[in-house]
């Protein structure tokens, strides 16, 4: 699949996701099989870049190519603004959220939100994609709510602006992330153009994978909560649709070794202290994988320090009990 002049493949995508896909979790991804990640969503305003978290959000530092930033905003000025300051700090690619249903993101007008205002919309990506030389991509939802799907307006609308790829969640706004996705609407969008177009929602196993693309049509697909605990997942999906077979699950060394390394980089990232905090719910989501995983979700809370955690960890994936490793 192409996006611009980036060929992704696989065209097995992580999806942004607020305080899960930061960049040791992007590069980690990446080496386990995605065909590019994208960054978690960053504010069009400029008087929030100075603050600890647009930095770390901004940081794409040593991180290979191509990379996926995407921003959030509704003044299509200050979203271009945005945009031209990602592309001179390193993006490859813009992604415009459209997508996310948060309420904090919603009241400002932002994310899935402006989908109710389909002439602001191309207002917005009209000012984006002149602003910048890169590829400008777009996250939606199918409506803004289940009465009003207007997602193929919308993709028409994004496709006039000169977007390089659209993705499509399968809820509305409405519909948070409740329920089933559905892909009906995903499918006709698809049908209607001519740029890629990514299907996204309730992706979470390698024949999933390959009945979604075969139910809409799509050229890729974007893999959101299934990726977290499991981000060898990439790997696992982009084999079953090259072979039509499964590839052999990691074992328990490898997986220890996944989430060493991964801790590791969440302290050189963020610091003792922050990267010890943000740890704890990837370590929660790791633990699902294991029968023996809930005792360690609620030990691993009380650490403070990250070498009492690393070493719990440890010691909890060597089949150490609490009380040895305490």
């Amino acid at each position: 699949m192409q996006i611009g002049t980036h060929q992704i493949d696989p065209p097995v995508i992580l999806a942004p996701m607020a305080g899960v896909t930061d960049k040791p979790f992007r590069q980690l991804c990446k080496r386990l099989g995605a065909g590019l990640a994208v960054s978690e969503m960053t504010t069009s305003d400029a008087r929030l870049w100075d603050t600890p978290k647009s930095r770390w959000r901004m940081d794409h530092l040593g991180e290979p190519a191509p990379i996926s930033v995407q921003i959030a905003g509704y003044d299509p000025q200050q979203v271009a603004d945005a945009a031209r300051f990602n592309v001179d700090h390193g993006a490859d690619i813009i992604d415009f959220n459209m997508g996310c249903p948060a309420k904090k993101v919603c009241k400002v007008d932002a994310g899935s939100a402006l989908m109710r205002d389909e002439a602001l919309v191309g207002r917005i990506l009209d000012a984006v994609v002149r602003a910048v030389s890169v590829p400008v991509t777009l996250k939606i939802r199918t409506g803004w709510c289940r009465a009003v799907k207007n997602g193929p307006v919308i993709a028409h609308i994004a496709q006039s602006a000169g977007i390089a790829a659209l993705a499509v969640h399968g809820r509305t706004r409405e519909d948070m992330y409740e329920g089933e996705a559905e892909y009906a609407t995903i499918a006709d969008i698809k049908s209607r153009l001519s740029i890629p177009v990514l299907a996204n929602g309730d992706i979470d196993s390698p024949e999933k994978a390959r009945q979604v693309l075969d139910l809409t049509g799509c050229d890729g697909i974007l893999i959101g909560r299934a990726a977290q605990g499991r981000p060898w997942i990439f790997r696992e999906i982009a084999h079953y649709l090259a072979t039509g077979k499964h590839m052999a699950a990691p074992d328990d060394s490898e997986i220890a070794a996944i989430m060493l390394a991964h801790l590791q980089a969440l302290y050189a990232f963020y610091g003792e202290q922050q990267g010890t905090r943000i740890a704890r719910k990837h370590l929660g989501w790791y633990a699902k994988t294991r029968a023996d995983g809930e005792q360690f979700r609620r030990d691993v809370v009380r650490f403070e320090h990250a070498d009492t955690q690393f070493r719990y960890t440890q010691q909890w994936l060597s089949g150490a009990t609490w009380a040895q490793a305490a």
